[in-house]
């Protein structure tokens, strides 16, 4: 049997990955496009530890992309079954399923704001209680790095050699955060009356820069965003717009968007990604990056 459920990638939040699982073997995804395949295995003295049922240990094994697993798993429903079964079983459920698969992060790691005690900041993540425990202790926030997230900076920060948003954000949350910064596990089943930032980071901030800052960096991640499963339609539709001018990204992590409110905006953008991409204009570290997910 297949199980197939969806997480996001934190600590720092960079998307929600998608992964089908058996008994034996597991494909992750981040795009739909490009699929990792691994084998699970256990140490010595695992294999009757209850306590490790959520903390399985995988190995890599390899990656293909969408048309050839879709060739292969038309390939095995003629007869041909030159694959590993346990590849095969996961490239035939694939093949016919769809994206993106339900999301299953129920307890969440929050960097606390001092001044109200109110969640400030996801850190981490996870589907089950026991994985908790396994988390360091960290009560850092982490920005998505400038490296995988270039943010354009204006002709005054260049001026003024101003380092990346990116990092301007992670230091505004740590200095809000303060000194002794605290954080907290949430139940998020279990927590109705607590607010939660909806964007996974607070939008609230004092000064004009500061929300500032903020926003640019929310609005850069709106492509990744945009996987988050429960948005509401005023927060999604913000985040559309915000992922306008990143045709490539949008294009890539599309078929892992879980709902879309402005149909005839998201046709442009992917529209606009196929005829520049044609030109080759789209950099190959947007469509064929390879995003860390080995760790889930």
């Amino acid at each position: 049997m297949i199980n197939a459920y969806s997480r996001r990638i934190t600590p720092p939040f960079s998307g929600q990955v998608q992964i089908a699982e058996s008994d034996e073997a597991r494909a992750l995804t981040m795009d739909g496009k490009l699929w990792e395949f691994h084998f699970l295995y256990t140490l010595p003295g695992e294999e009757n530890d209850p306590g490790r049922k959520h903390q399985r240990r995988y190995a890599p094994v390899m990656t293909m992309d969408r048309e050839k697993l879709d060739s292969i798993a038309s390939d095995a429903r003629s007869g041909s079954r030159e694959l590993d079964e346990r590849i095969l079983e996961l490239i035939i459920f694939i093949s016919s399923a769809t994206l993106p698969f339900p999301s299953i992060d129920r307890f969440e790691y929050w960097l606390m704001d001092p001044r109200d005690d109110s969640p400030l900041a996801l850190i981490f993540s996870c589907p089950y209680p026991e994985q908790m425990k396994d988390f360091p202790n960290k009560t850092e926030w982490t920005a998505l790095p400038a490296a995988i997230m270039p943010i354009e900076r204006t002709p005054e920060e260049e001026e003024q050699s101003e380092p990346p948003v990116n990092y301007r954000v992670e230091r505004m949350v740590a200095e809000r955060a303060g000194q002794k910064p605290r954080s907290r596990w949430f139940d998020r089943q279990n927590a109705p009356e607590i607010e939660f930032p909806t964007l996974l980071l607070s939008e609230q901030w004092a000064s004009e820069e500061q929300h500032d800052l903020c926003q640019r960096y929310l609005h850069r991640q709106s492509t990744r965003l945009l996987m988050l499963h429960g948005l509401q339609q005023g927060d999604r539709k913000r985040l559309e717009l915000a992922a306008r001018p990143h045709v490539f990204e949008t294009e890539r992590f599309f078929p892992c968007y879980p709902d879309i409110i402005d149909e005839k905006l998201m046709k442009i953008i992917l529209v606009e990604a196929r005829i520049r991409g044609v030109n080759e204009e789209a950099p190959s570290s947007v469509r064929h990056r390879r995003d860390g997910i080995h760790y889930l």
